[in-house]
């Protein structure tokens, strides 16, 4: 099972916080959250201040990471086969998403432990520009790459 993912962060360099983290399977169910105690807006390039900040969803999305880290443990153990992780930005968001997942010196076994890197695929169908905001850059990115079918009409699953 492919799951395409996205990530936030608070510049572009090797010492990037990550502010939000989505993953979208192949089969429609989705994850998200945001970091609370990661990053503060100093941290983040104007760039980031400007675009990817006021589309921060908040709320139930919002947590602390180590409850992040739980509840992204949790959806990755519903799979029930190995899961792939397919991403644009290997670079960033595979570390970001290995420093997440990475737990007490264990990797989740249902998770592969490399990336595929989604500009080495043939898509499907056209992309749309990417808004910057995790989810809806996962979904994008996964809709060119799979027919995706919603299995959650309501939004993300949260933990």
């Amino acid at each position: 099972m492919r799951l395409f993912l996205d990530c936030e962060f608070t510049h572009l360099s090797a010492a990037a916080k990550l502010i939000s983290l989505a993953l979208v399977a192949e089969d429609g169910r989705e994850f998200y959250v945001e970091l609370l105690d990661t990053w503060q807006e100093e941290d983040c390039s104007d760039f980031v201040k400007e675009i990817v900040l006021p589309q921060l969803w908040g709320g139930s999305y919002a947590l602390p990471i180590v409850e992040a880290r739980m509840s992204l443990l949790r959806f990755l153990t519903s799979f029930k086969k190995e899961v792939e992780i397919v991403t644009d930005a290997p670079q960033y968001d595979w570390e970001l998403f290995c420093d997440l997942v990475y737990e007490g010196g264990r990797w989740p076994r249902i998770v592969r432990n490399f990336p595929t890197d989604a500009t080495t695929l043939s898509p499907t169908s056209e992309g749309e520009e990417l808004p910057h905001h995790a989810l809806l850059d996962a979904r994008i990115i996964a809709g060119m790459f799979a027919s995706v079918s919603r299995g959650n009409p309501d939004g993300a699953w949260a933990g």
